[in-house]
């Protein structure tokens, strides 16, 4: 089994539950450790995989329990790093539907710089690059820039989810898009939301959306279309795979774990090649990871809800 390196920001999360959501209107708030790269690093972990958390925190009561928090489940933070900073915080309020409305107050996470040891460790590993911040400032966009350079050379398995943020580029979401390019052309998989990959490829049709992606350079693209599934476009599949039918009341870690779990199933896997000429092998995949992501909605926060491999077998 390959380990499986995420990139990016840990945070907290200040849900405010039950409370529409609309965040002037939000008067109490429940701690919850969050960020998508830790999200996603915590689902594999829990689903049995091994993975890596690379992204920075504060030296701060908050920053400690987010360590603690990734530490509990499993997930390695041995190349995690403190700063002074105050640890990154994001407060989402919820619709009854588990809709959000984000607003980030932006820390320690700014603050990860590149660890020249990663280079031999990413070699024939899976590295994910699904940071928020990413693309922010900071030295973290230049070490997240180094190790997609560094995953590059050393034959990993590339992974790319944008997580666009509306908060946090308006009016320059044409920067975004940018940005956004080099790692499109240099992953084998990229996750978007219906969302992102309209704004990503100009197209609002999502088979002409895929087409243009797959010609910047991905292989393998995984559209979530929430309670509807999951569409999955390849060079040899363009189609749409259901998910289960919950009753959602948080979305917050969904996509994470739908990522996650597919992820996990992509260490097992030994050939690349064989996945795109064949595609049931890589839709089966993609039914199993749609169920980890609408388990995860049905409870509040994006770590505590991810399903283990035996709630996923019991579906």
């Amino acid at each position: 089994m390959k380990n499986v390196f995420c990139i990016g920001e840990l945070l907290i999360d200040f849900v405010a539950e039950k409370q529409g959501n609309d965040l002037a209107k939000a008067n109490n708030f429940t701690k919850k450790a969050g960020g998508a790269p830790a999200n996603v690093a915590s689902a594999i972990s829990k689903l049995g995989g091994k993975s890596y958390f690379i992204g920075c925190v504060g030296k701060d009561p908050f920053g400690t329990f987010l360590i603690n928090t990734l530490t509990k489940g499993q997930v390695d933070v041995s190349l995690a790093q403190r700063s002074d900073t105050f640890t990154t915080l994001a407060f989402v309020s919820l619709a009854e539907d588990g809709e959000r409305d984000f607003v980030f107050s932006r820390g320690a996470d700014k603050e990860l710089t590149y660890d020249r040891r990663l280079s031999k460790l990413f070699k024939d590993q899976i590295v994910h690059f699904g940071a928020a911040t990413s693309f922010l400032g900071g030295s973290l966009e230049d070490a997240y820039l180094r190790y997609l350079q560094e995953a590059t050379t050393n034959n990993s398995f590339i992974s790319f989810d944008p997580n666009f943020r509306a908060d946090l580029w308006k009016g320059t979401e044409d920067i975004f898009v940018q940005k956004c390019i080099p790692f499109i052309e240099k992953s084998h998989l990229c996750k978007f939301s219906l969302e992102e990959a309209q704004l990503l490829s100009g197209k609002q049709n999502i088979e002409e959306a895929c087409a243009f992606l797959h010609q910047l350079g991905t292989k393998i693209i995984t559209v979530t279309l929430g309670g509807e599934g999951t569409y999955l476009s390849t060079p040899s599949i363009q189609k749409i795979i259901p998910s289960i039918k919950v009753s959602p009341v948080d979305t917050t870690g969904a996509g994470d774990a739908f990522i996650g779990c597919l992820l996990k199933q992509l260490a097992l896997a030994t050939n690349l090649d064989t996945l795109l000429s064949n595609s049931g092998p890589l839709e089966n995949m993609v039914q199993l990871a749609n169920k980890a992501g609408a388990i995860t909605t049905t409870n509040y926060g994006a770590i505590e809800p991810l399903p283990t491999q035996q709630q996923l077998d019991q579906l």
